[in-house]
Formats: structure tokens, sequence, C-alpha cells
């Protein structure tokens, strides 16, 4: 089983003792398997697209040097045999890539994959995507607003890759596929499960650069957690999402054109200029503080107000400080720019994008961002 999930591994020998602890320490995991092996085990996909979850180093100290995509979905459930107490799997290649270099194309695929299986198969419990850290919370919010199901997707990753001592992508592995079966799962929307921890994918954000507790969602808080006796929920999203949300990629063949401008002392408004000149369909202001921008940048959006309303970008206002509301403030709502709410610069281009494919009425896309 272990050999299986080493095949490929760049230096074999070395990554063969990484992963022989490692499936020594997941059998002792099956002791405390949710429920007993002998049920009617519900099933899960697990479509996977790489990241450091799947990456291999050439020793087990190899923390921060390591290939993204070393080994497959195939060999990530293969590593997990407790996966088989709650969950007959199926798994699917997607991509394999480190998470850095995901597509839009990417995100098209997987949320038509989700719809399908989904449409498919009304037995199917829930979907896992393995995916990289790096990128996972906007691969999230995506598919948030375009998977059209109350089941849960569950996005899991790692910070350690699979090769390390005490690799955390097997663990987190077993806690999404245990929480994707959970009744309980049901209508909270898109979620990322790491660390025992369950985010929504509206609110969570990659916190820390090696931390494996990286992983938050700020002020509003965790969902819940994943623990040795159950998957447990004290809160969920009040915001609209999968099944209510309104976005259909129904001949969407390209996302819409938007881009971020991050805000600081003495910026240069060449940047703005630049993304007007290229025609682009929207911009995301990462602003001072509460969502604010400086003269200089103000009076180079000034050109974007003055273009005529067919050609002019949709301007959304964001913060850079990480957490906290961007609230409606009349001099930039004369302006035509949309406040972003709760959303960081990520997730705002996001709605923002999927909203444009719907439509370029200011009012409309206001709404949106009131209501997602």
């Amino acid at each position: 089983m272990v050999q299986s999930y080493l095949n490929g591994a760049a230096v074999a020998g070395r990554a063969l003792l990484a992963g022989l602890c490692l499936g020594s320490w997941l059998m002792a995991g099956t002791a405390w398997a949710q429920e007993p092996a002998n049920r009617s085990r519900p099933v899960v996909w697990v479509l996977a697209t790489g990241g450091t979850i799947s990456g291999g180093g050439s020793t087990p100290t190899s923390l921060t040097q390591y290939r993204a995509g070393t080994f497959s979905g195939d060999d990530l459930v293969a590593a997990v045999p407790a996966l088989a107490d709650h969950a007959v799997v199926q798994v699917e290649q997607v991509t394999n890539v480190g998470s850095p270099n995901i597509t839009f194309g990417d995100w098209l695929t997987l949320a038509r994959r989700i719809n399908g299986i989904f449409e498919g198969d009304p037995g199917v419990a829930g979907v896992v995507i393995t995916h990289g850290t790096n990128t996972i919370e906007e691969t999230a919010y995506f598919l948030n607003l375009t998977v059209r199901d109350e089941r849960p997707v569950v996005l899991v990753g790692a910070q350690r890759p699979a090769t390390a001592i005490s690799a955390d992508g097997p663990l987190n592995l077993l806690n999404a596929v245990r929480t994707a079966v959970a009744p309980e799962s049901r209508g909270k929307g898109v979620m990322v499960v790491m660390n025992d921890e369950i985010n929504a994918a509206r609110d969570v954000t990659k916190t820390s650069t090696y931390r494996v507790e990286t992983f938050n969602s700020r002020t509003l808080g965790f969902l819940g957690y994943v623990d040795a006796d159950r998957v447990s929920f004290y809160r969920e999203s009040t915001k609209r999402h999968t099944v209510n949300a309104e976005f259909d990629l129904t001949g969407v063949t390209r996302m819409p054109r938007v881009d971020i401008v991050y805000s600081y002392v003495e910026p240069n408004p060449v940047m703005i200029h630049a993304l007007i000149a290229d025609g682009v369909d929207g911009i995301v202001l990462a602003g001072t503080g509460a969502g604010l921008v400086s003269t200089v940048e103000r009076m180079a959006l000034e050109s974007v107000m003055a273009l005529p309303a067919g050609a002019r970008p949709v301007v959304v206002r964001s913060n850079r400080t990480g957490s906290g509301r961007v609230v409606p403030l009349g001099a930039y709502d004369e302006r035509g720019m949309i406040p972003g709410d709760t959303l960081n610069p990520q997730k705002a281009r996001i709605l923002l994008m999927l909203a444009l494919t719907k439509t370029g009425d200011l009012d409309e896309i206001r709404r949106m961002f009131s209501e997602y």
C-alpha cells in the first residue's frame, strides 16, 4: 500500500522511509474511526489537482524544497486506508500542478464536473478536492458560487509534502472525507478542511506561509471541527451560495478580466492607467484601512469614470487589512465604486468576475456584493 503511494518518487529510498512512517501512523488511526467499517458506506468522489499534499521531496526533511504533483490522487487515497472505514472513494485526476498554476479553465472544469457528478448520481454523498494551499481559498469561493447542489464540496491541502516527517496531508484528507459524508455538512456550502478545522469558502484565507494552522476565517470564525468522535458544526454562513446562487456557467468559455490594484504610500498610478488601456473589465482596489485610496489613485480613477458606460471597468473597493467590512462611502459611491463588504481582494475579484458574466449594471452588481 505505502510502496504504491511512493512509487515514482524522485529519491525512492528516502521517500520510502518517510512513507513507512506515515503508513504506520495512519494504520494506527483506524482504531478511532468515527463509524464501524461494516456499515453501508456512502460514495465520495476525490478530484485531485496537485499541490503540496501530492508533493515529493528528496528527503523526509525537505519541507520547503519539493515538487508539487509528484503523486497522483490514487496514490494519496491508497496511502490512507482508514478512508475505507467511512466511504467508497472514487478518484479522478483533474490536473496535477502547484496551485499558483491553477487556471480559470481548471475552475470551469471542476465546477462542471462536480455539477455533473451530483446530477448523475443522487447517491453521492459529497466531493473532496485535493488542492495546493496557495490558491485553495480562491478555488473554493469560485465553487461556492457555481456548484448547484446542497451536498458538501470539501477542499483539502497540506502544508508539508507527502514525503515529509509528520506530513499533514493524510489526516487532512481523512478529515475532509469524514466531513463530506457527515449529514450535518449538507447545505453549508463549499468548505476548506485542514488542521482539524472547518472553514467556509467565503471567509477562509491563508494566514501563514508554512504553519499547519494557516487557514482561518479571521473574526468570523470556524464553521466547526473534525475530532476523533465526530464532525461538529457551530455556525454557518448567512450569505448566498451553491444551490441558492444565481450564477450559471452554461455557455461561459472565458472569465471577464478583473485585476487587483494594491494601495500603499505614494502609489504609482501607472498601473491603473495600464489596466484601463488594456481594456480590463473590472478593477478591485486593495485599499488601505477601510478600503480607502490616496488622492493620486483617486485622480487616476477619474479617467475610469470618464469613460462611456459600456467601456468603463467596474471598480470594487476591498481592503488590504485581512478582515473587517468595507462599507459604502459617499465620495466613492458617487464615482460608481462598489463596496466589497468583508470579501478580501482575491474573493472580491471572483465575485466581480462572475457578476460580469451576467450584467454590467452597477446597481445589480452592488446588490450581489451585499448578498454574497
